[in-house]
């Protein structure tokens, strides 16, 4: 499917909500993640993931890794289903 947001097979949901007000409400270093982040997520999935990465490993540095954890096992799903199995970033 192709948009705005280019060529993915990642599910996609229309939602309302204010995105920006979600995003300035996510503490700083949440904020400084989602702005280098290769996917676009929704501030409020980042924080839920981070939360329970947090709960589970206790430490911030942790639980932000995780959330790149996730992200790439995502990336590389998706670009062997868009760019096939011989994409740099595919698994």
């Amino acid at each position: 499917m192709y948009s705005n947001r280019g060529n993915t097979s990642l599910k996609r949901k229309r939602r309302n909500e204010n995105p920006i007000l979600d995003y300035d409400r996510l503490p700083r270093e949440l904020r400084a993640w989602i702005a280098n982040a290769e996917l676009p997520w929704r501030p409020k999935s980042v924080l839920k993931a981070y939360e329970r990465a947090f709960l589970k490993t206790g430490n911030c540095e942790k639980a932000l890794n995780e959330l790149s954890r996730i992200q790439h096992q995502l990336v590389s799903k998706d670009a062997a289903i868009i760019w096939g199995k011989d994409h740099p970033k595919a698994k």
